[in-house]
């Protein structure tokens, strides 16, 4: 397993899955940008290529990753967290070594990105 989806992101996601028509995968990648060179990627895919990506189910939810992703995404948590000013995804990457205020920017010991805004 590439990824880990803790129980509490497991429910947000299904609720937001509901919304979507069916056979949508939850696409978790990375892309250039952000203050610190490369940002995640999280939404819903219908399309899947099967030379380029690789599909779990994890913690029951269809997940789909793009192959080049996955050493840089490995060991990877996603995580929900709710408090009084609302709710949102929190990832925790142990391949990030630097990540920036907003929280979804980083940078691996291999790959940089191309910063760009936060």
């Amino acid at each position: 397993m590439s990824i880990t989806i803790t129980d509490h992101a497991s429910q947000q996601i299904q609720v937001m899955m509901k919304e979507e028509s069916e056979g949508a995968y939850l696409r978790f990648g990375v892309k250039g940008g952000g203050c610190s060179g490369l940002s995640y990627s999280l939404g819903f895919e219908y399309d899947i290529n099967q030379e380029l990506d690789t599909t779990e189910v994890i913690n029951g939810i269809p997940v789909v990753l793009n192959n080049q992703d996955i050493p840089i995404i490995e060991g990877t948590t996603i995580d929900f967290k709710q408090n009084m000013m609302g709710g949102g995804f929190s990832i925790d990457n142990p391949n990030a070594i630097i990540s920036c205020g907003c929280g979804s920017s980083f940078r691996t010991k291999d790959k940089a990105g191309v910063p760009g805004d936060c």
